[in-house]
């Protein structure tokens, strides 16, 4: 049988995650986003956690070595087009991680920086952060913290309270290409999630606030990011592709359990004609506003 070329099958993206038993966050949100936008996900798991859609019971990381192995294995027989990075369990693990990417200095990264859960459960120490600020930083394409992320990352002892835009400035300075900060945090009528790069704002764009508290809409976004530029897009439009969909999958979200909703990753596939043209109209209706 003969073997396919790239151009017969998708775009591949690796991620680094935890796993999350409750498909919202995590390896497995990351796994059906990116399947969802037409990519093949290579999923290298870095801890396992014990949760539910209300909060993190515990997380046990993963062996250095084993969390490389996985990796090298499969990059020893697959195409990688993007790196995602999420929840990575110790420092230990980071530094393992940033070893694999500098050997493939050519493939974009894409750092979801997570230091903790939804309710807010820790899920990174501050010599994690700092782990991740001297080897991640300086080989991510795009980083893509919350602001609340983006402030306890870019922390200095100049101020208590940077503005965003110096949070980003700072980030930029460590070695980051770009930084999207979200701010779904901040006490805004609507949520404005803005691309910082080298020259300053690249991008920013206004989304409708939606209700409710949701669980793995970070990993979604990130890896929203990564299959788009894993499809070819440039850094801007992928950005704003990615939070297109991001904010339908919180739209279309679902509350199967007692804590958080979950995104519908595959909102697209359980449309019927009809309900697609009813979203369709009130999609423009109130459609993100952006500026270039």
């Amino acid at each position: 049988m003969p073997i396919a070329t790239e151009s017969e099958f998708p775009p591949i993206v690796m991620t680094f995650a935890a796993s999350d038993p409750s498909g919202g966050a995590g390896i497995q949100a990351d796994i059906l986003t990116l399947a969802s936008m037409g990519c093949h996900p290579l999923s290298v798991l870095t801890a396992v956690t014990v949760q539910d859609t209300i909060g993190i019971e515990g997380i046990l990381a993963l062996d250095a070595e084993w969390v490389a192995d996985q990796a090298r294995c499969l990059l020893e027989d697959m195409p990688v087009d993007v790196f995602k990075i999420g929840a990575l369990g110790s420092v230990e693990n980071i530094a393992a991680i940033a070893e694999i990417l500098a050997d493939y200095p050519d493939v974009p990264v894409i750092l979801d920086p997570i230091q903790a859960s939804g309710r807010g459960d820790e899920l990174a120490s501050d010599e994690m952060a700092h782990a991740v600020r001297e080897l991640l930083l300086p080989q991510t394409t795009i980083l893509t913290p919350n602001s609340i992320e983006a402030r306890r990352l870019a922390e200095s002892d100049d101020d208590d309270d940077p503005s965003l835009a110096a949070c980003a400035e700072r980030l930029l300075a460590m070695g980051a290409e770009y930084v999207l900060i979200t701010g779904t945090h901040e006490a805004t009528a609507q949520v404005v999630n803005t691309l910082y790069g080298a020259s300053g704002i690249v991008r920013a764009d206004t989304w409708p606030r939606l209700s409710g508290s949701y669980h793995g809409s970070g990993c979604t976004l990130a890896s929203a990011v990564a299959a788009m530029i894993a499809n070819g897009l440039e850094i801007s439009e992928a950005v704003r592709e990615a939070q297109d969909y991001t904010w339908h999958t919180l739209k279309k979200a679902y509350r199967p359990g007692m804590g958080q909703f979950l995104p519908d990753r595959l909102f697209w596939a359980r449309e019927d004609s009809g309900a697609q043209g009813e979203d369709a109209e009130a999609a423009q209706a109130a459609d993100a506003r952006s500026s270039h």
